[in-house]
């Protein structure tokens, strides 16, 4: 079993709440918030991000420059779907997308998902820890592993879950704070 390996796939999941983070909206634009919005282009449901260029001039306004004009109203019905309380306005080829002020209730709703995300995460990372042992357990009974390497390993294996359990809850302890203090 390789620690390196296990770090890696801990760190993947604390990458990928990173990730999931920065589409959340925290009342400044920002052109991750749209990263996941598809669109119905060509035939098939496509990533906003390969129909347009998506932009942020100013810190309540996104724009989406489209490469097809014929895809603006297909842009607009995407972001409009989202389901991020977003009101696209075409403009020509530019879709502009206003970011209203977020309320406190919508805020607290904010806090939710990202505390789902975080425990996707932290869930994420406790099942590479179980995978890890497992396999630890696996190499024990072919007699790769002594019964001491084996515990010197898990403890390895724990303290690595630990550190990336801790840097989840530290990233959601931030990413509420930017929520809440907008």
């Amino acid at each position: 079993m390789d620690l390196e390996t296990v770090k890696r796939h801990m760190q993947g999941a604390l990458d990928a709440l990173h990730r999931e983070f920065g589409g959340l909206r925290t009342g400044r634009a920002n052109p991750a918030l749209l990263e996941h919005v598809r669109v119905d282009a060509y035939g098939s449901l496509m990533p906003l991000n390969q129909v347009g260029t998506v932009g942020a001039p100013e810190p309540r306004l996104l724009t989406v420059q489209v490469w097809d004009k014929g895809l603006v109203k297909a842009v607009e019905k995407g972001i409009s779907d989202a389901g991020l309380g977003l009101n696209p306005q075409a403009d020509g080829s530019l879709v502009r997308v206003p970011l209203p002020e977020l309320s406190q209730e919508r805020r607290q709703e904010l806090v939710r998902v990202a505390g789902k995300y975080a425990e996707q995460a932290r869930i994420a990372v406790r099942g590479v820890r179980r995978d890890a042992m497992d396999e630890l357990k696996r190499d024990e009974k072919k007699g790769d592993l002594s019964e001491d390497q084996h515990k010197t390993l898990s403890e390895k294996v724990q303290t690595l879950t630990d550190d990336h359990v801790k840097k989840v809850d530290d990233a959601l302890a931030h990413k509420e704070k930017d929520i809440l203090n907008v």
